[in-house]
């Protein structure tokens, strides 16, 4: 597959490739273009005439293009949910809702592009500016460059670029290295609709052509979800053009089970949340477990039990519970972290080893809070259970992370569930449900290591716009 720059689908201007691998069975599925700097340099001056052209398109315009996409995905979700299943290792059954969900936030965002409001603001409260009114707007940025992760590429880019676009902005993609295929046949659907040249542009390659778009002039926004790391080199590189910056970071998400929880569908969503979503590469997944003691050993036996009896193998296969992580990679890396959790004293309860890109899930015992399992970010099927005898010291260990996405409470005393949401300094706090739960009207990002900002069907539009005023001064009154 090309990537697309200044309305034509292209490879890069060195002609060198990359290889896109099934990492199911490390087969080729494809190669892209590893675009240069010049490419990137060329699609951001491409992106100065579509952001003009994006500016003057009436809202009910940018309402069509986004509707039609939507129907496309829609039409195409069977093949695809395949695709992507085939370069990313999700289960099947996921990568085919995830197109699902794509679909509704182009449609999401195509109603909202018609709702871009401003505000009235009358000035009669200040002296003196009694017969004046002031009203605002929300224009566009300019350019939006969407910089996508490989978990969920589909779904996360949508946010990105169809927010972009609703808004007014040209956006220029920067795919996934190891997983763009999909990105780059939904955006062939925007193209077909007729949209301005230059208005959306997508480069495939690796981290310098981030870092391009970081450093790049004519870029008026970063919107990347990503590692804390990148997250922290963007913020260090675009300081020097004082861009815009909205990062959607990592996070190490805990979950409080409470004495009265129901031991069984704590287990499920436990289940659900760590392993058979993405392959436990979420940034909003189940990360660690805190259990109040009495219900400790009931609870780690049921998510024992159930995690014993996960299939491991080809996403492709329905059966299939847990796929491969993305590379080999992200397999060493998970190895890596249960290695030494192991060495700092945890217990391995089942799973624990490594077979090419496949993880077995994972539960582990006896952790101390400063391994890298327990402090860190595990971006794989590994589930660290911690009994707690005092809830504010469950609350204490939660926030006791450089990371702040989401966190969870199982519990039906509704003063537990006030004081969480009250003391945990999380983005959002769930109840009676795994963590690794996005719903696209509500504002998801986190505080500390997680990000800055939100993204969502509402606040997106926000983040991407900017705010203008005029002041009419002394427009009321008798006219003489």
């Amino acid at each position: 597959m090309d990537m697309l720059i200044d309305g034509g689908w292209t490879g890069a201007s060195d002609g060198s490739v990359d290889s896109v691998l099934n990492p199911a069975t490390n087969d080729q599925i494809d190669t892209v273009p590893r675009a240069t700097t010049a490419d990137v340099a060329r699609a951001v001056s491409a992106a100065q005439h579509g952001k003009v052209a994006m500016a003057a398109m009436p809202a009910w315009r940018r309402y069509e293009i986004l509707e039609a996409v939507a129907r496309r995905i829609e039409e195409n979700q069977t093949e695809l949910g395949k695709l992507l299943c085939r370069e990313n290792g999700k289960r099947i059954g996921e990568t085919t809702s995830e197109v699902g969900v794509a679909a509704r936030i182009f449609r999401s965002y195509a109603e909202e592009a018609k709702r871009i409001f401003g505000r009235s603001v009358p000035l009669n409260s200040i002296p003196g500016r009694e017969k004046s009114l002031a009203i605002t707007t929300r224009e566009p940025l300019g350019v939006v460059a969407a910089i996508v992760p490989f978990n969920y590429p589909v779904e996360l880019w949508s946010h990105k670029v169809a927010g972009g676009l609703a808004a007014g902005n040209a956006v220029i993609t920067k795919t996934p290295e190891d997983c763009p295929l999909a990105v780059i046949e939904i955006s062939r659907y925007l193209e077909d609709t007729g949209l301005p040249r230059g208005a959306h542009q997508l480069l495939t390659g690796g981290r310098e052509v981030g870092e391009a778009l970081v450093r790049a002039e004519g870029v008026q926004m970063i919107a990347m979800t990503g590692s804390i790391a990148a997250g922290k080199r963007i913020l260090e590189v675009a300081a020097q053009t004082l861009k815009k910056v909205h990062l959607e970071l990592g996070g190490n998400d805990a979950t409080i089970v409470c004495g009265d929880a129901v031991v069984e569908a704590t287990a499920d969503a436990l289940i659900g949340g760590r392993f058979t979503s993405g392959n436990g590469q979420i940034c909003c997944a189940v990360k660690r477990v805190l259990v109040e003691k009495p219900i400790y050993q009931k609870l780690l036996e049921a998510v024992s039990d159930r995690a014993r009896k996960l299939k491991v193998g080809d996403p492709i296969d329905p059966a299939t519970d847990v796929g491969p992580l993305i590379n080999r990679r992200g397999a060493e890396r998970v190895e890596a972290q249960v290695r030494q959790a192991v060495a700092d004293g945890a217990a391995i309860v089942t799973g624990g080893k490594r077979r090419d890109n496949f993880f077995e899930p994972t539960i582990l015992t006896g952790l101390t809070p400063g391994t890298p399992v327990f402090a860190d970010e595990t971006f794989g099927p590994v589930l660290p259970l911690i009994p707690y005898e005092r809830f504010e010291d469950a609350l204490a260990l939660a926030n006791d992370s450089p990371f702040g996405l989401q966190a969870a409470i199982f519990t039906h005393d509704l003063r537990k569930v006030m004081r969480a949401y009250q003391a945990l300094d999380v983005g959002t706090v769930v109840v009676n449900h795994t963590t690794a739960v996005r719903v696209e009207t509500l504002p998801f990002g986190g505080n500390k290591g997680s990000g800055n900002g939100r993204e969502g069907i509402h606040d997106t539009l926000h983040e991407m716009s900017k705010e203008k005023t005029l002041l009419l001064h002394e427009v009321f009154g008798a006219v003489v």
